[in-house]
């Protein structure tokens, strides 16, 4: 998170582009359409390197469970996008785009939430 308003380098970083802010308005629909078309782009990595990102970007005591719900994510059609959003933001985040943790972990919770969906239509 970024305080442009109280902080001097976060008001350097915001004016650099270095971080953006994803819930104002003000963005526009290309630079939220970009945004989704990096997240969303199609990507499967085998099942040992999602279990390395997964180690690297969760506190020991969620890797488990975290993996767990990205391994069902990726063999759901209906959940498959949240699995595609956790690999893409992760890769977005070992190359230096730091915010993109969070959304690596947005997209395990939205995986679950809709598994959990999922499993309600059954």
């Amino acid at each position: 998170m970024a305080f442009p308003a109280r902080s001097q380098e976060d008001y350097t970083a915001v004016n650099k582009g270095i971080v953006t802010n994803l819930i104002d308005r003000r963005n526009s629909k290309a630079q939220r359409k970009g945004l989704r078309e990096k997240l969303d782009k199609e990507i499967i990595v085998n099942d040992e390197e999602l279990k390395r990102y997964v180690d690297d970007i969760f506190h020991e005591d969620f890797r488990t469970i975290s993996y767990n719900i990205l391994i069902a994510a990726k063999k759901n059609p209906k959940v498959i996008s949240a699995y595609y959003n956790f690999v893409n933001a992760y890769q977005l985040f070992k190359n230096g785009k730091e915010s993109y943790g969070n959304i690596c972990c947005l997209s395990v919770d939205k995986a679950k939430e809709l598994l959990k969906k999922a499993k309600a239509l059954y």
